[in-house]
């Protein structure tokens, strides 16, 4: 994996410290999903940067978590859209709100970002655009002539099943935008992931970048394991499995033949200790922290490498053994052999890979006091 270099104390699968992927950015200090997060995560020594994926109605593709833009823009403070507000059902669940996919990429540039978690600095709401994912791509190849590190790029398909079933589909402008970038080969610092199953296998036909199929959990089940979602496509194909199917050493084999590593929820590798019931809750705040489970060994004996997600340093997020401290999570789950993890505060999943007690906050100086 890119910019790492081999380190004999971490029991990674390459044997390699593992890769701080900055999801959505620098999320916890800035909008996510905004070039402003992206450039603060590298400064803050992440070695891939995040875009979620979906298209606008014109096919162009930009960066959001979600086809619903309520939360994460100010589209609600623009009269000239108020009538495109409506209600859609995406992956079987149904929303209000504005949808990605009912603007042209012209319209969504008229946006501006906001902090979608309210206990998160709001200073820097309406300031930054809604990045393509073109431009992402630019910036990372900026970035990486600039600081003379590679700096690589992890995109998700958003609602892949979706986007294809009313003309939008994602896989083939993905992998166009790749080739255009000469980024389009098996050792290119890209890896692509998704919650879904069939667009893995499908773009496994379509490029030798690295894929991973992420986990998702429903929240914690009494007991302290997770709830086990479900892939999407699973549900619309009617195939009874879930992500807990895929966890075992057949599911694992299986993901085996289309991807190269798994990107599961936390939960899945270290459960709680019983915290009766939490049901869809994944904040895990005063809960005990229960036994790692073998999914970590199990995917690197099928030659899978595992990105556990998501590390945030708000106590909301953190269990109880932690005792408020970020640092002591990233440590144990190094411990565990994790291969990389997905993290909204880069700066502390880098200076925990290296071994500090207190992470370093100097990279983030500029954006204090609404700079």
């Amino acid at each position: 994996m890119t910019g790492c270099t081999p380190h004999s104390s971490f029991p990674t699968l390459s044997g390699a410290p593992p890769v701080v992927i900055a999801h959505r950015g620098a999320s916890g200090y800035l909008p996510e999903h905004t070039l402003a997060a992206y450039e603060l995560a590298i400064e803050q020594g992440a070695d891939f940067i995040e875009p979620d994926l979906v298209s606008t109605k014109d096919g162009m593709l930009i960066v959001r978590h979600e086809l619903n833009i309520s939360e994460t823009t100010d589209v609600a403070e623009h009269p000239e859209f108020a009538a495109r507000r409506t209600f859609k059902t995406i992956d079987g669940r149904q929303a209000e709100g504005w949808f990605a996919d009912d603007f042209t990429l012209a319209e969504i540039k008229t946006l501006r970002a906001r902090q979608r978690l309210p206990f998160r600095p709001q200073q820097f709401n309406d300031r930054f655009e809604i990045p393509t994912f073109q431009e992402v791509v630019e910036l990372a190849k900026r970035a990486s002539e600039r600081s003379g590190r590679v700096i690589g790029i992890y995109p998700e398909t958003k609602h892949p099943t979706h986007h294809r079933s009313v003309g939008l589909p994602l896989e083939e402008k993905l992998v166009e935008m790749l080739e255009r970038y000469g980024l389009n080969g098996r050792t290119a610092p890209v890896v692509i992931q998704s919650f879904e199953t069939d667009n893995l296998k499908a773009l496994r036909k379509m490029t030798e970048v690295r894929l991973v199929q992420l986990i998702d959990g429903d929240g914690v089940a009494p007991g302290g394991g997770p709830i086990p979602g479900k892939p999407y496509d699973f549900t619309a194909g009617g195939d009874p499995r879930t992500y807990a199917d895929l966890l075992t050493p057949e599911g694992l084999m299986e993901i085996k033949t289309y991807a190269d590593g798994i990107g599961p929820w936390k939960r899945y590798l270290i459960g709680l200790a019983d915290p009766g019931e939490v049901g869809a809750s994944k904040n895990d705040y005063g809960e005990k922290l229960g036994y790692p489970t073998a999914v970590v060994r199990d995917a690197h004996s099928v030659g899978l490498f595992v990105h556990a997600w998501t590390f945030r340093d708000e106590s909301r997020y953190l269990a109880s053994d932690y005792g408020g401290d970020p640092l002591k999570e990233y440590h144990q789950f190094y411990s565990l052999g994790v291969d990389g993890v997905f993290s909204e505060f880069p700066d502390t999943a880098v200076a925990a890979r290296a071994g500090k007690k207190n992470k370093g906050i100097k990279s983030r100086d500029r954006f204090q006091n609404g700079r």
